[in-house]
């Protein structure tokens, strides 16, 4: 009798754990009463891989279609909720795309002009056909563990980057441990003056001048090639120095980054830096200088690509969305500008004269 009984109990707990990882498997579930986090988890999952299929039939280009579209506008929608950025699916959405780009990175030969990754928030990289380039190279959301790209993935970013560009000390920004390892492997960094200073990374940061009547040289060592540089006196709001740099590489192209460029003082520089120089690409923080258009008109560039969209440690109102790009930048063909979700990658050719 007690074997029997012991029998069934065995039976008993060996269907009801069978019917727990039946229950608990997310793609199998039919139905999400009482479980709202599973429920929005499982519907993020599901758009964003719609979204990645869209992404890749359709990559960035100057003339977007509808379903390219509809997928960027897709993220915004999953992006929009308050705990976005502590969805699984959310992050696994983000690594394996920044995983993805890292290894393009790492193995495409640029034959002619530059190809432009974008990566989390308003990391970009730019590699010529002799240059790799990195600005404001972070890895992803501060104090959010479960959201941070693993030392071991940055790392072998930072392995194929020639130069960092820092823009200014805010987390999403400026990571003083990425900067410590360009350091290590004898590659520069360029930042604001200030930022780290209490660090031991300090001492071997370089930190240009900050003004727009000149051009300064950064020496890439490992290399054996310099870059000509201007680092424009930016700024966020009234009092955080924000660099805003004009990098040429060594075949000629010029590639600006404006962080978080935006302080109404500084136009007066922004108004007439299209006289001084020419500039092939500008990677903007999206929300600056609207309506009318100022930036764009005081740079001139021959491409804008916007960056900073969907920054999940900002607040709804301000974690700028895909659409509203559209909006922003509208159809003006003397603006010629270029749509990219994080992980894509765009090839900038020279247009002819």
């Amino acid at each position: 009798m007690k074997n029997s009984i012991f029998v069934l109990i065995v039976l008993m707990s060996t269907c009801l754990s069978v019917q727990a990882q039946v229950k608990t498997d997310p793609d199998r579930k039919t139905d999400w009463w009482g479980d709202i986090d599973g429920f929005l988890n499982q519907q993020a999952k599901v758009s964003l891989s719609l979204v990645n299929e869209a992404l890749i039939a359709n990559p960035p280009s100057l003339q977007e279609n509808m379903a390219r579209k509809m997928a960027l506008v897709m993220i915004d929608n999953v992006l929009h909720e308050e705990k976005a950025q502590h969805r699984p699916a959310v992050q696994a959405f983000y690594r394996e795309r920044i995983e993805n780009a890292i290894r393009e990175i790492g193995t495409l030969q640029v034959e002619s002009g530059a190809v432009i990754w974008k990566l989390y928030n308003h990391t970009f990289i730019v590699k010529t056909p002799s240059v790799t380039i990195g600005f404001d190279i972070q890895r992803g959301i501060p104090g959010n563990e479960s959201f941070a790209f693993s030392k071991d993935l940055i790392k072998s970013l930072i392995d194929v980057t020639d130069v960092l560009f820092v823009t200014h000390y805010h987390g999403d920004h400026a990571d003083d441990w990425v900067a410590g390892t360009f350091i290590e492997q004898n590659k520069p960094v360029i930042t604001p003056p200030g930022l780290w200073e209490k660090l031991p990374v300090y001492k071997s940061v370089l930190h240009p001048e900050r003004t727009v009547d000149k051009l300064q040289t950064v020496n890439l060592p490992l290399k054996k090639k310099d870059l000509k540089v201007v680092v424009c006196p930016g700024h966020q709001g009234n009092n955080i120095l924000n660099n805003v740099y004009l990098v040429y590489s060594p075949e000629g192209m010029c590639f600006a980054h404006t962080g978080d460029q935006s302080n109404t003082e500084d136009l007066n520089w922004i108004d007439t830096i299209g006289d001084r120089y020419k500039i092939d690409v500008i990677m903007i923080n999206s929300w600056s200088y609207y309506p009318g258009m100022r930036l764009a008109k005081g740079f001139r560039p021959r491409l804008i690509i916007p960056g900073h969209e969907n920054e999940l440690n900002h607040t709804i109102d301000h974690r700028e969305p895909y659409w509203l790009n559209y909006v922003r930048l509208g159809d003006d063909p003397s603006f010629p500008w270029v749509q990219m979700a994080t992980g894509e990658r765009f090839h900038y050719i020279i247009p002819a004269e």
